[in-house]
Protein backbone atom coordinates (compact mmCIF):
# COMPACT_ATOMS: atom_id res chain seq x y z
CA UNK A 1 0.00 0.00 0.00
CA UNK A 2 0.94 3.08 -0.77
CA UNK A 3 2.17 5.74 2.33
CA UNK A 4 -0.16 7.72 3.91
CA UNK A 5 1.86 10.72 3.36
CA UNK A 6 0.33 13.51 1.10
CA UNK A 7 1.91 14.11 -2.14
CA UNK A 8 1.99 14.49 -6.05
CA UNK A 9 1.42 12.07 -8.23
CA UNK A 10 3.82 11.31 -10.53
CA UNK A 11 3.15 10.64 -13.55
CA UNK A 12 5.31 8.86 -16.73
CA UNK A 13 3.76 9.74 -20.44
CA UNK A 14 4.61 7.20 -22.24
CA UNK A 15 7.83 6.00 -21.15
CA UNK A 16 9.97 3.84 -23.73
CA UNK A 17 12.19 1.54 -21.98
CA UNK A 18 11.56 -0.13 -19.03
CA UNK A 19 15.12 0.53 -17.20
CA UNK A 20 14.35 3.72 -17.30
CA UNK A 21 10.43 3.51 -15.39
CA UNK A 22 12.92 1.08 -12.86
CA UNK A 23 14.94 4.07 -12.50
CA UNK A 24 12.37 6.71 -12.29
CA UNK A 25 10.63 4.33 -9.35
CA UNK A 26 14.11 4.73 -7.51
CA UNK A 27 14.40 8.18 -7.93
CA UNK A 28 11.11 8.87 -6.15
CA UNK A 29 11.82 6.08 -3.52
CA UNK A 30 14.85 7.75 -2.53
CA UNK A 31 12.54 11.53 -1.85
CA UNK A 32 9.46 9.29 -0.22
CA UNK A 33 7.40 9.74 -3.17
CA UNK A 34 5.33 6.96 -4.36
CA UNK A 35 2.27 7.63 -6.04
CA UNK A 36 3.57 6.07 -9.38
CA UNK A 37 1.33 6.49 -12.86
CA UNK A 38 2.10 5.42 -15.92
CA UNK A 39 0.61 6.50 -19.32
CA UNK A 40 0.89 4.25 -22.57
CA UNK A 41 4.13 2.55 -21.91
CA UNK A 42 5.83 1.71 -25.48
CA UNK A 43 7.06 -1.97 -24.21
CA UNK A 44 4.25 -2.78 -22.20
CA UNK A 45 3.15 -3.71 -18.70
CA UNK A 46 4.42 -5.46 -16.33
CA UNK A 47 8.23 -4.93 -17.35
CA UNK A 48 10.95 -6.76 -16.09
CA UNK A 49 13.23 -5.02 -16.93
CA UNK A 50 11.99 -2.47 -14.67
CA UNK A 51 11.43 -4.29 -11.47
CA UNK A 52 15.11 -5.67 -11.99
CA UNK A 53 16.26 -1.52 -12.33
CA UNK A 54 14.05 -0.47 -9.64
CA UNK A 55 16.68 -1.59 -7.19
CA UNK A 56 14.46 -1.89 -3.71
CA UNK A 57 12.14 0.01 -5.19
CA UNK A 58 10.11 -2.25 -6.93
CA UNK A 59 6.65 -1.94 -4.54
CA UNK A 60 6.02 1.61 -6.70
CA UNK A 61 6.05 -0.62 -9.26
CA UNK A 62 3.45 -3.12 -8.15
CA UNK A 63 1.22 -0.34 -7.19
CA UNK A 64 1.73 2.07 -10.04
CA UNK A 65 -1.69 2.83 -12.06
CA UNK A 66 -2.07 2.06 -15.50
CA UNK A 67 -3.66 4.74 -17.96
CA UNK A 68 -4.20 4.56 -21.58
CA UNK A 69 -3.91 8.40 -21.78
CA UNK A 70 -2.69 11.39 -19.83
CA UNK A 71 -6.76 12.96 -19.34
CA UNK A 72 -7.34 9.36 -17.50
CA UNK A 73 -4.36 9.83 -15.96
CA UNK A 74 -4.81 12.97 -13.97
CA UNK A 75 -8.15 13.34 -13.98
CA UNK A 76 -8.69 13.68 -10.31
CA UNK A 77 -6.13 16.59 -9.83
CA UNK A 78 -7.01 19.78 -9.66
CA UNK A 79 -3.60 21.55 -10.60
CA UNK A 80 -1.13 19.57 -13.18
CA UNK A 81 2.64 20.39 -13.99
CA UNK A 82 4.53 19.25 -16.93
CA UNK A 83 8.09 19.10 -17.11
CA UNK A 84 9.50 20.62 -20.36
CA UNK A 85 13.18 21.30 -21.66
CA UNK A 86 11.94 23.33 -24.97
CA UNK A 87 9.92 26.11 -25.52
CA UNK A 88 6.37 25.05 -26.48
CA UNK A 89 4.19 28.55 -27.63
CA UNK A 90 2.00 27.79 -24.94
CA UNK A 91 1.26 30.56 -22.65
CA UNK A 92 1.70 29.15 -19.45
CA UNK A 93 3.29 29.72 -15.78
CA UNK A 94 6.83 28.79 -16.50
CA UNK A 95 8.58 27.57 -12.68
CA UNK A 96 11.21 26.13 -11.56
CA UNK A 97 11.37 22.76 -10.13
CA UNK A 98 11.79 24.22 -6.26
CA UNK A 99 9.19 27.07 -6.91
CA UNK A 100 6.97 24.20 -8.84
CA UNK A 101 7.29 21.70 -5.14
CA UNK A 102 6.50 25.24 -3.02
CA UNK A 103 3.38 25.74 -4.78
CA UNK A 104 2.78 21.79 -4.97
CA UNK A 105 3.08 21.39 -0.93
CA UNK A 106 0.94 24.50 -0.76
CA UNK A 107 -1.93 23.57 -2.85
CA UNK A 108 -1.58 19.69 -1.01
CA UNK A 109 -1.63 21.41 2.54
CA UNK A 110 -4.94 23.00 0.91
CA UNK A 111 -6.47 19.36 0.51
CA UNK A 112 -5.74 19.31 -3.65
CA UNK A 113 -4.44 16.77 -5.62
CA UNK A 114 -1.53 17.68 -7.77
CA UNK A 115 0.21 15.82 -10.64
CA UNK A 116 3.67 16.23 -12.28
CA UNK A 117 4.05 15.01 -15.59
CA UNK A 118 6.96 13.64 -17.17
CA UNK A 119 7.12 13.34 -21.05
CA UNK A 120 9.02 10.40 -22.98
CA UNK A 121 12.59 10.05 -23.47
CA UNK A 122 13.13 10.42 -27.06
CA UNK A 123 11.27 13.79 -27.58
CA UNK A 124 9.36 14.84 -24.21
CA UNK A 125 5.29 15.45 -23.33
CA UNK A 126 3.55 16.53 -27.08
CA UNK A 127 1.95 20.19 -26.97
CA UNK A 128 -1.59 18.17 -26.60
CA UNK A 129 -0.27 16.29 -23.26
CA UNK A 130 1.48 19.94 -21.65
CA UNK A 131 -2.25 21.87 -22.93
CA UNK A 132 -3.73 19.88 -20.36
CA UNK A 133 -1.04 21.23 -17.51
CA UNK A 134 -1.98 24.71 -15.53
CA UNK A 135 1.97 25.03 -15.28
CA UNK A 136 5.46 24.44 -16.41
CA UNK A 137 8.81 23.11 -14.88
CA UNK A 138 11.51 24.12 -16.84
CA UNK A 139 15.26 23.08 -15.18
CA UNK A 140 17.55 25.64 -15.64
CA UNK A 141 20.08 23.37 -17.47
CA UNK A 142 22.65 23.86 -20.06
CA UNK A 143 21.00 25.46 -23.41
CA UNK A 144 23.22 23.51 -25.80
CA UNK A 145 22.65 20.02 -23.87
CA UNK A 146 19.05 20.92 -22.93
CA UNK A 147 18.27 17.09 -22.64
CA UNK A 148 17.47 15.40 -19.41
CA UNK A 149 16.84 11.16 -18.82
CA UNK A 150 13.63 11.04 -17.28
CA UNK A 151 14.70 9.62 -13.56
CA UNK A 152 16.91 12.17 -14.11
CA UNK A 153 14.33 15.31 -13.96
CA UNK A 154 12.32 12.83 -11.71
CA UNK A 155 15.13 12.80 -9.28
CA UNK A 156 15.81 16.52 -9.06
CA UNK A 157 12.16 17.09 -8.97
CA UNK A 158 12.00 14.60 -6.22
CA UNK A 159 14.54 16.32 -4.40
CA UNK A 160 12.75 19.54 -4.59
CA UNK A 161 9.87 18.00 -3.08
CA UNK A 162 11.54 16.46 -0.16
CA UNK A 163 13.22 20.19 0.66
CA UNK A 164 9.75 21.50 1.06
CA UNK A 165 9.12 18.74 3.59
CA UNK A 166 12.16 19.82 5.68
CA UNK A 167 9.88 22.58 6.60
CA UNK A 168 10.73 25.19 4.12
CA UNK A 169 6.53 25.47 3.49
CA UNK A 170 3.84 24.58 6.07
CA UNK A 171 1.82 27.82 5.56
CA UNK A 172 -2.41 27.29 4.37
CA UNK A 173 -4.31 29.73 3.07
CA UNK A 174 -7.86 28.54 4.82
CA UNK A 175 -9.54 29.88 1.95
CA UNK A 176 -8.14 27.61 -0.29
CA UNK A 177 -8.46 24.83 1.29
CA UNK A 178 -12.66 25.90 1.39
CA UNK A 179 -12.54 26.33 -2.10
CA UNK A 180 -13.85 23.11 -4.11
CA UNK A 181 -11.36 22.85 -6.94
CA UNK A 182 -12.61 21.25 -10.32
CA UNK A 183 -11.14 18.23 -10.97
CA UNK A 184 -9.18 16.89 -14.39
CA UNK A 185 -11.65 14.98 -15.33
CA UNK A 186 -14.40 17.80 -14.65
CA UNK A 187 -12.31 20.37 -17.26
CA UNK A 188 -11.93 17.93 -19.26
CA UNK A 189 -15.31 17.54 -19.85
CA UNK A 190 -15.52 21.28 -20.22
CA UNK A 191 -13.32 21.24 -23.35
CA UNK A 192 -14.91 18.62 -25.27
CA UNK A 193 -18.28 20.04 -24.85
CA UNK A 194 -17.24 23.49 -26.10
CA UNK A 195 -14.97 21.60 -28.52
CA UNK A 196 -18.15 19.62 -29.65
CA UNK A 197 -20.34 22.89 -30.33
CA UNK A 198 -17.75 25.00 -31.21
CA UNK A 199 -17.22 22.06 -34.03
CA UNK A 200 -20.84 22.15 -35.04
CA UNK A 201 -20.96 26.35 -35.66
CA UNK A 202 -18.11 25.56 -37.83
CA UNK A 203 -15.36 27.27 -36.00
CA UNK A 204 -12.67 25.46 -36.32
CA UNK A 205 -11.79 26.44 -40.11
CA UNK A 206 -9.65 25.66 -42.09
CA UNK A 207 -9.47 21.81 -41.78
CA UNK A 208 -5.63 22.78 -41.39
CA UNK A 209 -5.89 24.66 -38.50
CA UNK A 210 -8.24 22.77 -36.48
CA UNK A 211 -6.29 20.83 -34.07
CA UNK A 212 -3.76 23.23 -33.00
CA UNK A 213 -6.97 25.75 -32.67
CA UNK A 214 -8.39 22.99 -30.53
CA UNK A 215 -4.98 22.74 -28.11
CA UNK A 216 -5.08 26.41 -28.45
CA UNK A 217 -8.58 26.34 -26.35
CA UNK A 218 -7.71 23.40 -24.18
CA UNK A 219 -4.51 25.38 -23.13
CA UNK A 220 -6.59 27.88 -22.28
CA UNK A 221 -9.09 25.92 -19.95
CA UNK A 222 -5.62 24.56 -18.63
CA UNK A 223 -4.02 28.57 -17.53
CA UNK A 224 -7.27 29.08 -15.52
CA UNK A 225 -7.44 27.74 -11.61
CA UNK A 226 -11.13 26.44 -11.84
CA UNK A 227 -13.63 25.90 -9.27
CA UNK A 228 -16.40 23.55 -9.51
CA UNK A 229 -18.98 26.46 -10.05
CA UNK A 230 -17.17 28.16 -12.44
CA UNK A 231 -16.89 24.78 -14.61
CA UNK A 232 -20.67 24.22 -14.25
CA UNK A 233 -21.05 28.35 -15.42
CA UNK A 234 -19.60 27.44 -18.31
CA UNK A 235 -21.52 24.55 -19.36
CA UNK A 236 -24.17 26.90 -18.69
CA UNK A 237 -23.13 29.80 -20.90
CA UNK A 238 -22.46 26.89 -23.77
CA UNK A 239 -25.85 25.52 -22.78
CA UNK A 240 -28.03 28.36 -23.15
CA UNK A 241 -25.94 29.92 -26.40
CA UNK A 242 -26.94 26.86 -28.28
CA UNK A 243 -30.80 27.36 -27.17
CA UNK A 244 -30.74 30.72 -27.98
CA UNK A 245 -29.48 29.42 -31.63
CA UNK A 246 -32.07 27.06 -31.80
CA UNK A 247 -34.88 29.44 -31.12
CA UNK A 248 -33.69 31.58 -33.93
CA UNK A 249 -33.74 34.65 -31.76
Amino acid sequence: MPTATPQPAFVLVRPQMGENIGAAARAMWNFGLDRMRIVDPRDGWPNQKAVAMSSGAGRLLDEAGLFDGVADAVADCSYVMATTARPRGLTKPVLSPERAMQIAAEKIAAGEKVAVMFGPERAGLENDDIAKANAIISVPVNPEFASLNLAQCVLLTGYEWQRQQAGIVHETVDRRRQTDWATGLEVEKLAQHYEDRLDQAGFFFPDTKADGMKTNLRNLWSRMELTRADVQMFHGIMRQMVRWKERGD
